[in-house]
């Protein structure tokens, strides 16, 4: 695995945007203060910082037809652990900005994707190549 990346966003609710990322993701816990928590993200340094400010600027652009939301976070799963994880979050209601499809069918780059917010209105992205080493084609 390349070096694990670390992210802070801010959240307006520390304790119902970490219940999201722990008890919906699966992540795990690490330090944490009134503050903020440091969560495994997929063996990554995600951290959540509490913001009462926080207010949330939804922007859109077209991509394949889709309305995808900018910016956005995830990660790359492995093919079958993303078809079991979408699966997982289906039975954990979660609401899709874009469901769990394929893109590019048959093209270099060919991949599952999804789309959803979390509570406090962050966009994430997790998404599968079908052959890893096309992760960067044209």
């Amino acid at each position: 695995m390349p070096s694990p990346f670390h992210l802070a966003i801010p959240v307006d609710n520390l304790e119902r945007c970490s219940r999201f990322y722990i008890d919906i993701l699966g992540c795990e816990t690490g330090r944490y203060d009134t503050d903020w928590i440091d969560l495994n993200f997929f063996g990554h340094q995600l951290v959540l910082h509490f913001d009462p400010n926080h207010e949330v600027k939804k922007h859109h652009n077209e991509v394949d037809g889709k309305s995808v939301p900018i910016p956005h976070f995830g990660v790359l799963l492995d093919w079958e652990i993303f078809e079991s994880f979408s699966f997982k979050l289906k039975e954990k209601k979660v609401d899709f900005i874009i469901e769990p499809y394929l893109r590019f069918e048959g093209l270099a780059g060919e991949q599952m994707t999804m789309f959803f917010y979390d509570p406090a209105g962050n966009a994430l992205e997790f998404k599968s190549f079908k052959n890893k080493d096309q992760i960067f084609a044209n």
